[in-house]
């Protein structure tokens, strides 16, 4: 019986202990952090990065086609991957041109619905890249990275490491 009485009394303690830790504080708009580039054998990657944001208006539903969410709207998509090449010891941006048939490396990441009454969000991204190279003369690229929520806020810029082709 006494054994049952103290392992109560554990039990009690360690709760009270998760409830006074302090809830998530971050700023609004959303920040990024470089994870990792994993490189597969059928030459498809992943891009993974972390992200914070204090006010959980992460992501974008497929319903979310008015502007300026819209296919033609600059918002369209809330990540976005710049091309570098790195070009006689110099990192050049490679600019995509969609109407000219180049697909640029954007994409929309789902929405994020916070749980709990906290609205602060922080988790890991992972971008699923079956194409992520450019054919050219040059062998090492980069992409460098940045996350927009629904209020438009735009996050930091993140950098990919040196990839060798």
């Amino acid at each position: 019986m006494k054994k049952y009485k103290n392992s109560c009394i554990l039990l009690f303690i360690s709760l009270g202990f998760t409830s006074c830790l302090p809830e998530p504080n971050y700023p609004i708009e959303p920040a990024i952090k470089f994870l990792a580039f994993d490189i597969y054998e059928d030459n498809s990657a992943v891009l993974s990065i972390e992200f914070t944001d204090g006010d959980g208006d992460l992501g974008l539903n497929s319903s979310d086609i008015l502007p300026p969410f819209c296919s033609t709207c600059d918002h369209h998509f809330n990540l976005m991957c710049e091309y570098d090449e790195l070009r006689d010891g110099e990192w050049t941006h490679i600019p995509l041109i969609p109407a000219q048939g180049q697909v640029p490396f954007y994409y929309r990441v789902p929405r994020v619905n916070p749980s709990g009454s906290n609205p602060a969000l922080k988790g890991i991204i992972e971008i699923a890249m079956n194409t992520w190279s450019l054919q050219s003369d040059y062998d090492t690229l980069r992409f460098r990275i940045s996350l927009e929520d629904r209020d438009l806020n735009l996050s930091n810029e993140e950098t990919t490491i040196m990839i060798l082709k």
